[in-house]
């Protein structure tokens, strides 16, 4: 473990689950329930001790580098998985608007879950890991749905990152999926080209790269902190 706490952020529609195998012992795990990125940074900056390393998956990782934008004093390191640091797009808008729309009509969290799975999962993991198949549908059901409602206000509320970036000096490390097409690897070397001292590292999996490839990522993370501790 680092000498500063580690915090570690899921992703939408995602539970602590998502780093069980792949997180160091200790790690602290918040959730994400605040309807905007200001009032989500506000709500974890008091919350969280004066200094720690943070980091996340998509959305989670997105809050982490707001926060670390916000208040990069604090921030000992950054651990960035499967993300983006640009600004939403139309279609994305239109999409979490719809999912609120689906919410409306009756659908849960993990319906919504399972209808972008071939998004979230590599097509290795999709076709010949049924384990992983389970655990990403049960962290739908497991996510309330005001809680899921939340977070995609929360998402809408994004803004590009980038220009920010360039204060945060703590190290990062940023994590990708071969297979991601939600975030490819091109998001993660540019938000590398915008950080001052950065590591980027590229996983054989998809979107959900914890889940598929706990031990790599929980070895790459542990070696990272290991060297900055």
């Amino acid at each position: 473990m680092p000498a500063v706490p580690l915090v570690l952020l899921a992703g939408m529609n995602c539970t602590a689950d998502l780093w069980a195998g792949a997180a160091p012992a200790g790690a602290m795990m918040p959730t994400l329930d605040r309807a905007s990125l200001p009032e989500q940074v506000r709500q974890l900056s008091d919350m969280l001790p004066e200094r720690f390393v943070i980091g996340g998956l998509s959305l989670g990782a997105i809050v982490a580098m707001a926060l670390a934008v916000q208040e990069p004093d604090r921030v000992a390191g950054l651990i960035l998985v499967s993300t983006n640091a640009r600004a939403p797009t139309d279609a994305q808008r239109a999409g979490w608007r719809s999912w609120e729309a689906r919410l409306d009509g009756g659908e849960t969290p993990r319906d919504l879950q399972a209808s972008i799975l071939g998004a979230l999962l590599s097509p290795d993991a999709l076709a010949g890991r049924p384990d992983v198949v389970a655990r990403t549908l049960r962290m739908g059901s497991e996510t309330e749905e005001r809680m899921l409602r939340a977070q995609l206000r929360l998402q809408a509320t994004r803004t590009d990152l980038r220009p920010g970036l360039g204060r945060v000096e703590a190290p990062a490390l940023i994590v990708s999926g071969e297979s991601d097409t939600i975030c490819p690897p091109s998001f993660h070397a540019d938000i590398a080209a915008h950080l001052p001292s950065a590591r980027l590292v590229t996983l054989d999996g998809g979107h959900l790269l914890p889940l598929e490839q706990p031990a790599a990522v929980g070895d790459l993370v542990a070696a990272w902190l290991a060297r900055q501790s």
